[in-house]
């Protein structure tokens, strides 16, 4: 086992992987603790010490395979001569072919030592000689691989001629039975099969963390840029995957934010107090918690027309992260306010959403009237704003020319600790006809165009992180 271990080690340092005589001691001492006989168990082991990095696994595996599999001198030939024809024919290929280092690995590798013929495709590889006159030419390399491929066919005709010498017929003395010259004919093409895949394929590390970008990935970027209003029935289903890849995405970037407790800034009282425990020395550290700032939503969205396109998706981004906050209200209106807060408690987001689209309280038909909307916000609803409260406002500002009502806007904005206004309106058409954003903008913190999916998702990070 020892021995074969040895040789198996060679093979791969010709191959150019990485292999140090620690590791090799290292190998065969544990070789003890497992059962050899065991494949599985004894290539695990060869692996662990082997391969250094998950880049060097296929390698390993190929190597592997090739000494321990494809390498086997032990045929399992019915004839006890077969051995003697075996030896007959290697002697007589080592005659006959040049005494060159080609020539001799290849020959090795016919014999079932493929460690000379890996080292020299390993010098190829590394070979950066050109081709005379040529600068950084490559014809060089190529010139011995064909070399080596002239010499597969020398390799292949000989045995052919010394196997048409065997044939029984008249005047032959030495002969050999048909079926043995099939296997022996079979024997050597799987050899000379195995090193021509091994001269012409392009030894590649595995990479398996590459980040490669699909049609389809590229496909779900692009509808992140298409404006709500335009998407089709199909693209809206493929929005929720987008959806809930990039809340898992926010939802991991928040606890880890607020996981880290062995960083950030020193509590330096807290610290002295545990040095008690040591005399005076301060052995462990003690780093202030940060604590999550939680805060408080109240979400009011038009829901007329094309403006509920961009509504449905903030609702289900908003209650995605809703542990994120203390609680989150939500109100719907036209031209009346309906609070639709418990029809998400209790339903799943994407069939509350369903289910806000049959509110018998709202009248979707009706003209949309900002200013009827403020006046029964104030009427009914102005206590739950506090200095917690952010204050979202999804709507177009387009108010059919009716009283705007800012003054109202105003005083929820003094009882609020931000008041911030969602257009999903192309910001070109925001102070044209009936669209009263020059009015309400003066009484808003922040103003901000959300058309598409990336631009609220933007929006999300900024108020949750």
């Amino acid at each position: 086992m020892m021995q074969l271990v040895l040789k198996f080690a060679s093979c791969t340092r010709a191959a150019g992987l990485r292999v140090s005589t620690s590791e090799v001691l290292d190998c065969l001492d544990q070789l003890q603790h497992v059962n050899p006989v065991d494949e599985e168990e004894f290539k695990i082991l060869m692996r662990a010490n082997f391969a250094k990095s998950r880049r060097d696994q296929a390698k390993f595996d190929y190597l592997y395979d090739l000494f321990f599999h494809e390498m086997q001198t032990d045929l399992d030939f019915k004839s006890e001569s077969m051995g003697q024809y075996l030896q007959e024919i290697l002697k007589m290929l080592g005659e006959n072919l040049p005494q060159d280092q080609e020539s001799q690995a290849v020959l090795d590798l016919m014999a079932g030592n493929p460690m000379a013929y890996l080292e020299l495709l390993q010098q190829i590889q590394s070979d950066d000689n050109a081709a005379p006159g040529i600068k950084g030419s490559n014809l060089g390399q190529l010139a011995k691989r064909l070399q080596i491929m002239l010499g597969f066919n020398d390799v292949r005709e000989l045995i052919a001629q010394f196997l048409e010498g065997r044939t029984p017929s008249p005047g032959v003395t030495e002969t050999i039975d048909y079926q043995i010259r099939q296997q022996l004919r079979a024997y050597f093409d799987e050899r000379l099969e195995v090193a021509r895949e091994l001269l012409t394929s392009e030894s590649r590390p595995n990479n398996e963390s590459l980040k490669t970008s699909s049609s389809h990935d590229k496909h779900l970027a692009q509808l992140g840029d298409k404006p709500f209003v335009s998407l089709n029935r199909k693209e809206v289903e493929e929005m929720r995957e987008i959806i809930n890849h990039l809340v898992a995405k926010l939802k991991d970037t928040i606890g880890r934010r607020y996981a880290r407790k062995t960083s950030g800034i020193l509590d330096v009282k807290k610290t002295l107090r545990q040095s008690s425990k040591y005399q005076g020395v301060p052995v462990e550290l003690v780093y202030k918690t940060k604590q999550p700032k939680k805060g408080k939503i109240v979400t009011i969205c038009d829901v007329s027309g094309s403006v509920w396109s961009a509504a449905r998706f903030m609702l289900n981004l908003l209650y995605s992260v809703s542990e994120r906050f203390n609680g989150v209200r939500s109100f719907i209106f036209v031209n009346n306010l309906a609070e639709v807060s418990d029809t998400f408690d209790k339903y799943e987001i994407n069939q509350a959403i369903e289910n806000v689209l049959r509110n018998h309280e709202v009248e979707f038909q009706a003209r949309t009237d900002y200013g009827a909307m403020l006046r029964h916000f104030r009427r009914e609803y102005m206590d739950i704003l506090n200095k917690k409260t952010t204050l979202i406002i999804i709507g177009d500002g387009r108010s059919n020319y009716s009283n705007p009502e800012a003054d109202i806007l105003d005083q929820m904005r003094d009882k609020c600790r931000r008041v911030i206004w969602l257009n999903p309106e192309a910001e070109v058409f925001w102070y044209s006809g009936d669209s009263e954003m020059r009015t309400y903008e003066r009484y808003c913190h922040e103003f901000r165009q959300v058309q598409n999916l990336n631009q609220l998702m933007e929006f999300i990070k900024d108020l949750v992180l």
